[in-house]
């Protein structure tokens, strides 16, 4: 690890300076303020490497380079700085491919360093060769390839400076061999730029629509996060009187204790939100580019309004009615854009009752927490059999199988101040978002529309680097479980304490409930045989906690954070579940099978 002494002196290297390839690029990292990398080791780069330390970056070793671009992507979603992978060349590169996609569809500022197969075998089918720039062509922002080693340190400042200017991941591809020689090179300073709030009279236009709007409805997306931008929204929202609702998988783009926060659109979302934006006349969507899984119908309720203006703000003009037809498009950062507005609004009379709205918020967040408190298992015919069958299956001695709703709002009550908390994908893990609330920005991470397994652990190991004083807590089934819950060695070898909860239900819950719907219940591959993950944490050196008694949920919770925060200790709860199971992701995707071939017409 590197010690304060070597972090403390970092300079960089200034005018035209004699050095190596090596030196340049790592010299160009401390420029851009890399402190920290997450990959596995390799020859490709070990002569880079080996100067790591001097120059104050930390490399943390992974177990699965995958893992490796998670925590880089978590890292960058707390910090707001670059997120760095680095790997070996071919399979351990490849191996990030699939986290490199989930970071581009959260706008992470992710730089993946590809070193590759040296210049004078490329094309033979040498040890680990691979053609790297196409395996991330479709998930990058930009691609460089050092093709001279005196651009190493141009063109690495270049994938930094775009991943931030373009807000998405970039790459850096490097042949292995190009990093030793002797060249004379100035390391460049990072180029940042100031987002400006939009167009004037587009402004001006929103807020003509705003003012003369009687139902308008504020959308708080990944943008106001990114932006910095949460004091804005709140300033915009309390002068508009509206209700205001977070994007999908954005729940921390505005305060849950704020009166007029109404919780997020999408999958297993607000009903409160969504009964409020479909009698909207005007949406404002603020930071979000209105991805189709955050707006689809859900509960059965297609609550788009249909006939609503819409307003739409994103820092990237190509997200400008892409997904819902817009009325007004601005391209700006959310917090420069909610300024402008607020001081065009700031003289206007506003043709919205205030105190109406108010009520109006009011009752419908009342009516949906008496719903959800009210809701602690799924009522299908097919849930309902599952909780009959639990009743007489016993985990273990004296213990239950929990309902996960129930278990959602217990770990809920227990949630500590300032937390930051994961997700995977899965049933359970998508439920939660209706329990979890948040305070303040930087908090909640989710595998976005790419909707990968294996997201949330590592996620929240790169969350829990970038702020060491914050309580890390990750949600995964025990599918989603099963594909990270090897970085839990992460964790414990490299000081990184995080709390990991497991919905241990046995079953591929989100995949099944499709079958439990379209396949008259034939499980195919759906089933999971778990050994106890409790146990497998504790032969991995952290703490693990079996949880089935519902009384024993939130004082789990409180425990595990407690050895987090106070003893540096990791701790995996598992918690036994029923196998009852919510609302399949999307209903529209399937239909009901038609079968010709008269083997097959049993299977209907």
């Amino acid at each position: 690890m590197n010690s304060p002494e070597n972090i403390a002196a970092r300079t960089v290297a200034s005018g035209l300076t004699r050095m190596t390839p090596s030196e340049a690029f790592v010299e160009t990292l401390v420029a851009q303020g890399v402190d920290t990398l997450f990959g596995i080791m390799g020859s490709a780069f070990m002569d880079a490497m080996d100067i790591f330390a001097p120059a104050g970056i930390r490399l943390i070793p992974v177990v699965h380079e995958q893992g490796a671009g998670h925590m880089a992507d978590g890292y960058a979603r707390v910090s707001g700085r670059h997120g760095v992978i680095i790997g070996q060349n071919g399979p351990g590169i490849s191996n990030a491919v699939t986290a490199v996609a989930a970071a581009y569809w959260a706008h992470s500022p992710v730089v993946v360093i590809t070193p590759e197969t040296g210049t004078l075998t490329q094309g033979l089918g040498g040890f680990q060769e691979a053609q790297q720039l196409p395996m991330f062509a479709e998930f990058t922002k930009y691609q460089a390839h050092v093709s001279n080693s005196e651009r190493m340190a141009e063109l690495t400042a270049r994938a930094f400076d775009r991943a931030l200017l373009e807000l998405g991941p970039t790459q850096l591809n490097i042949p292995r061999d190009l990093f030793y020689g002797d060249i004379t090179v100035e390391i460049p300073k990072p180029i940042r730029i100031e987002r400006g709030a939009g167009g004037t009279e587009a402004l001006k236009a929103a807020a003509d629509l705003i003012a003369a709007a009687k139902r308008p409805v504020m959308i708080s997306g990944g943008g106001v996060v990114m932006g910095n931008a949460i004091k804005d929204a709140i300033a915009l929202a309390e002068r508009i009187g509206c209700p205001v609702v977070n994007s999908y998988q954005h729940n921390d783009s505005f305060p849950a204790s704020h009166k007029q926060w109404c919780g997020p659109l999408g999958y297993q979302g607000s009903k409160a939100g969504m009964r409020l934006i479909a009698e909207a006349d005007v949406v404002v969507a603020l930071g979000t580019r209105l991805g189709p899984f955050g707006t689809l119908p859900q509960y059965g309720m297609d609550y788009w309004p249909k006939n609503a203006k819409l307003v739409q703000i994103d820092a990237d003009a190509k997200m400008l009615g892409l997904v819902k037809k817009v009325d007004v498009g601005i391209c700006g950062d959310a917090g420069a854009a909610a300024r402008a507005l607020l001081e065009l609004l700031a003289t206007r009379t506003l043709a919205s009752d205030k105190a109406e709205r108010a009520a109006k918020i009011a009752a419908e967040k009342a009516a949906w927490e008496k719903e959800l408190g009210e809701w602690t298992h799924e009522r299908d015919a097919y849930s309902l059999d599952m909780i009959e069958e639990a009743k007489g299956e016993k985990p273990f001695s004296g213990g239950q199988w929990l309902h996960p709703r129930q278990v959602l709002r217990e770990l809920e009550r227990a949630m500590p101040a300032h937390v930051m908390v994961s997700t995977d994908i899965g049933n359970i893990n998508s439920i939660a978002h209706s329990y979890l609330r948040f305070e303040e920005p930087r908090s909640f991470f989710a595998p976005m529309s790419f909707g990968n397994c294996g997201y949330a652990l590592p996620t929240i190991i790169g969350a829990k680097v970038a702020a060491p004083h914050r309580p890390a807590i990750s949600y995964a089934g025990d599918g989603a479980w099963g594909m990270s819950m090897s970085e839990i060695m992460t964790c414990v070898r490299h000081d990184i304490p995080v709390t990991a909860v497991v919905f241990h239900n046995r079953q591929w819950g989100a995949e099944k409930k499709n079958q439990v719907d379209f396949y008259n219940r034939r499980f195919v591959a759906g089933e999971l045989d778990n050994a106890s993950f409790g146990g497998i944490g504790r032969a991995m050196g952290a703490e693990g906690i079996t949880v089935d008694k519902l009384e024993d949920v939130g004082a789990a919770l409180k425990r595990a954070i407690d050895l987090q925060m106070n003893a540096r200790k990791t701790t995996v709860i598992e918690i036994m579940c029923t196998r009852e199971l919510g609302d399949p992701f999307r209903r529209d995707a399937l239909a009901k099978p038609v079968r010709f071939l008269p083997k097959y017409k049993d299977f209907v």
